[in-house]
This record gives structure tokens, sequence and C-alpha cells, in this order.
């Protein structure tokens, strides 16, 4: 069994969800193992994403973990033999693993729903915009490593799933450089806010249920719900969050905020009020 180096967050995602179906069949790893005649470091491999895992494997677990959910195993199945090597690749060693990973997620998701506070959302950011917020929060970086993130940035900006921002107002008046670039970053997104896929919707200052928006979220639906994925934004990559709790909660959080929130229409009106007071 060939040890991956450094498996990506899809491949650990998983190993996670068969460690999720063993524990909910009440079965230890060693007896997991012994089903496919393997050992418990093995299995340990598999299920923290190590290693690969055969689909008629995978598929004789979940028939003896008792699964009955064909559409989850199926997208299971779909997870084990994907061998994408996505444009994200070249970025591979130049930047940090996360920011591979949150392409691949976004390569494979179904949807996309953010909330937006302090900052436009990555995707719908112009490039000076981009610039300034990277200088901001890593003001140590590199020009060649600037470079480098709004080039992968840019390219993650090719949008072609249903695409829901809710973005505060805070996030649409904050120079995070002048008063040239804000006026730029207003007038993109009344630009995209036109396409079929992309929604935006806004939060004025005087909204009621601000408190329900109160942090930065996105969400990104996968195959079926139970493989959905959050992603909390830090300045140096981004965190995963994948327990069906904790999605119940993100799901039920956004479907709140998108409720307070400026219908499309109304958002393209506040959008363009603001940007006639720059």
């Amino acid at each position: 069994m060939v040890l991956r180096r450094e498996p990506t967050a899809r491949q650990v995602r998983l190993g996670t969800e068969l460690r999720r179906l063993r524990e909910a069949a009440g079965l230890t790893a060693i007896e997991a193992a012994a089903l496919l005649g393997a050992n418990r470091a093995q299995m340990s491999h598999i299920e923290s994403g190590l290693a690969g895992v055969s689909e008629e494997r995978l598929r004789r677990l979940a028939s003896h973990y008792a699964c009955a959910d064909k559409e989850f195993i199926e997208a299971l199945a779909e997870m084990a033999t994907d061998r994408t090597r996505g444009w994200w690749e070249e970025y591979r060693g130049l930047l940090p693993t996360s920011f591979l990973d949150l392409s691949e997620l976004e390569h494979h998701a179904r949807f996309q729903h953010h909330v937006a506070i302090l900052y436009v959302p990555g995707l719908l950011q112009t490039e000076d915009y981009a610039r300034a917020v990277f200088s901001d929060r890593l003001p140590e970086l590199t020009h060649d490593e600037m470079e480098l993130r709004i080039q992968h940035r840019k390219a993650r900006q090719r949008i072609t799933i249903p695409y829901t921002a809710v973005i505060h107002e805070a996030a649409l008046r904050i120079r995070v450089s002048d008063r040239t670039a804000s006026k730029a970053q207003l007038a993109r997104l009344l630009e995209l806010s036109e396409a079929d896929h992309i929604t935006l919707r806004a939060i004025p200052f005087d909204l009621n249920g601000f408190a329900r928006a109160s942090s930065t979220m996105t969400y990104v639906g996968g195959p079926l719900p139970k493989l959905d994925t959050v992603v909390r934004d830090t300045p140096h990559g981004s965190i995963f969050v994948d327990a069906e709790a904790q999605l119940r909660s993100y799901r039920t959080r956004f479907h709140m905020v998108e409720a307070v929130s400026l219908a499309p229409d109304q958002t393209r009106d506040f959008i363009q009020r603001l940007a006639k007071e720059l």
C-alpha cells in the first residue's frame, strides 16, 4: 500500500466518511480491516486519507457496514475513483495546500452560498481589491508570493455553478484600497449580478436581523447534503467543516441570513446608490 505524503482535503474527506460509517456500524478498525484482509494500520491509513481505496473495497465495506443509502455510496465511489488533476496542481509547492484544496472543492461543487461581512467575497473581487486585501492581511508577502495568490484567485473566479452571496453593507462600504478601487469593485458586482447563475443580496446597516449574519462563511454544496462543506477563511488558507450537525447549523444560519437580506433587484439598486456616493 503506497502512502500519500500529503493527501488532499477531498481524499481526507473520503476517509472520514468511511470512518463515520464504520463507527455507526459499531465496528472497530481491527474488525473492519479483517473484512478486507488488511491490518489495523492499513485501515487507519485509508480512514485518514493517506491511502486510497478501490471502488470494489469501498462497496464491500459499505455492505458490511449495512449502509443502505445507495446515493451516498455512489458519491463515495466517485470520490474514490476520481483522478482529476485540475488547474490548481500547477500551484502545488508554491501556495499553501489549503489554497489548492479550496480550488478542488469548488471544482466538484454543485453550488456555493456565501455570507460576507467585512470583505467582498474572493470569487467576486477585482484584481485591485484582491491585491489590497492580501496586502492588508499578509503584509509580509513578497512580490512573487502576492502575484501567485492573485493569479490563483483569478483562476478560481470562473464561476459556472449557482452562486449566492449575501454581502453586508460594511463590506460594500469599507475602502480596502482607495475610492477608484472601491468604485470599480461595486461596478464589478453590478456586472456579475446580471449573470443568470449568480445571485447577490445585500444587508443594509438598518435592516433587522443582523445578528444572524455575525460572521463570514462559505457553504459549498456536495453531490448530496451530507457531503456539503463549510469553509472558514483565514489569512493563510481555509478551514473545512464537515460534521453533519455543524452542516445543519450553518445551513440554517444561511437561510436565516438570506431571509432578512434585500432581494436581488433591491440589491442592485442599493449598490448603485453606494457607487454614486463615492
